[in-house]
């Protein structure tokens, strides 16, 4: 299987260690939306999207990159990491699977991780989740992206 993982990871590197995880598993090669390449993603059998979480969204360089992205077809799934967890009424990753499928993706599922947050408020306090991910998150990130490559289909 050939598996490709767009990441935009900013801040502290928590949104890439976990891509990194992944892609050990998936034998993926992970990028960022800039080093994307169009012919390649056409090529791959699973396509991975992820971002940090910014004022309760994903990065707009991910979100963007998607929307420019020509529909296709084929496995996709989205992963993100964030400070505080995921609000029931406004799902931060909901809009970017809306994204895919809407350009004729099967998403396969999301994966979401606590990390290290030093957004204005919680900087007051030397950030918050210092420890994340840890390793028990990378783990899961793992789990995830076996679930994947088996095709057992993740649970969200």
């Amino acid at each position: 299987m050939k598996a490709v993982i767009v990441c935009a990871s900013v801040s502290h590197g928590n949104t890439r260690r976990v891509a990194d995880s992944m892609a050990q598993v998936l034998g993926a090669k992970v990028v960022s939306p800039e080093q994307a390449d169009l012919a390649e993603l056409a090529d791959a059998d699973l396509l991975g999207f992820g971002s940090g979480v910014f004022y309760g969204r994903l990065h707009p360089r991910l979100t963007e990159f998607v929307k420019a992205l020509p529909a296709g077809r084929g496995r996709a799934f989205v992963f993100a990491t964030s400070g505080l967890p995921e609000s029931p009424p406004a799902p931060y990753a909901r809009s970017l699977v809306r994204l895919l499928e809407g350009k004729g993706f099967e998403v396969d599922g999301r994966f979401l991780c606590r990390a290290f947050d030093t957004w204005t408020p919680f900087k007051l306090v030397g950030g918050i989740n210092k420890q994340r991910p840890n390793a028990a998150d990378l783990a899961a990130a793992r789990a995830f992206a076996e679930r994947l490559r088996d095709g057992r289909g993740p649970q969200s």
